[in-house]
């Protein structure tokens, strides 16, 4: 994981009056390392020496600093990813059935498609777009 990235994290926290600890730091890696957004039980899992009650907490602080999205499916858990800025622009696959949860990145025609189409439909609410996301929801390939 890039240092930049520690840095811009330990910025946002102390924007909100936190610190960057040891277990935050061992959090971000753990996510940063994910493929794709990750439930708690899974990111206990793979940070094996994070303490259940720490993650919960963390996770809470992290997402109220913009370092961590929250991602709510269709299933009992949320999944949890690095906020975009902090990896690279994608979009997710969410299963209804399940709740899994896919990265997926469109190609740079259909982003410049989507993004025309976007900003043309939300002008029309007057309203400024500065991103977006997208979530496609439907039956994963094991649900189908």
């Amino acid at each position: 994981m890039a240092s930049e990235v520690h840095d811009t994290v330990a910025e946002r926290l102390r924007r909100i009056g936190q610190r960057y600890t040891a277990n935050r730091r061992a959090l971000v890696e753990v996510l940063d390392r994910a493929e794709h957004p990750l439930t708690i039980p899974q990111v206990l899992e793979r940070g094996k020496r994070l303490p259940q009650s720490s993650v919960y907490r963390n996770l809470a602080v992290l997402e109220q600093a913009s370092v961590v999205h929250r991602i709510v499916t269709s299933d009992e858990f949320a999944r949890y990813e690095l906020v975009e800025d902090l990896t690279e622009h994608h979009h997710h696959l969410i299963c209804m059935n399940c709740g899994r949860v896919e990265d997926f990145t469109a190609s740079p025609a259909v982003e410049r498609s989507a993004v025309s189409g976007l900003k043309r439909a939300a002008a029309r609410a007057g309203f400024d777009v500065k991103s977006h996301r997208l979530d496609l929801i439907g039956l994963c390939r094991d649900c189908a």
